[in-house]
């Protein structure tokens, strides 16, 4: 079963400055954060702060292409999570064929604000999520107590502390 799902802001943890993507429900039961690429944050940002620029980017091409070949990207899926790696598929349409694409999520979040697509995460997804081991997402720079610290603090964070980052 999938839950859909919103961005609610980028923010940058503390310990790797590498950008989180934090993604919610509509209820603000379920609160998803995965660390994407510097690149990938940036293209989420400018769509998020409706920044124009004067040529296109990756993800402004690609949507641009869809739109010349009249394909229409019915919802993305935040699919699995194994290894502290998030999966993600694209559903695209042309000519009436349905096609399933594979992605990294940062793209394909990407390219949903980009198209107005829906995001969807399954609830396996989400339930794994919040059993990320975090000291090892972290542990390129701290190997000690304060990866612990930051992930009680993660833990007992609500949707609400996450702050939006303007890249």
């Amino acid at each position: 079963m999938f839950r859909e799902m919103k961005v609610a802001g980028l923010t940058v943890d503390p310990f790797t400055n590498m950008p989180i993507v934090i993604l919610k429900d509509d209820e603000d039961k379920n609160t998803v954060p995965i660390w994407i690429g510097l690149l990938e944050a940036s293209a989420i940002a400018t769509q998020l702060e409706d920044i124009q620029l004067p040529r296109p980017m990756t993800h402004d091409l690609l949507k641009n292409i869809f739109d010349n070949l009249k394909v229409n990207v019915t919802r993305i899926e935040v699919n699995d999570l194994k290894d502290n790696t998030f999966y993600a598929t694209l559903y695209l349409e042309m000519d009436g064929k349905k096609h399933v694409i594979d992605s990294r999520p940062s793209d394909a979040i990407a390219i949903a604000l980009r198209t107005n697509s829906p995001i969807f995460i399954s609830e396996e997804v989400i339930s794994k999520s919040r059993k990320i081991d975090l000291k090892e997402t972290s542990v390129a720079v701290k190997k000690d107590k304060e990866s612990e610290k930051w992930a009680d603090i993660l833990e007992e964070m609500s949707p609400e502390d996450f702050g939006k980052y303007k890249m």
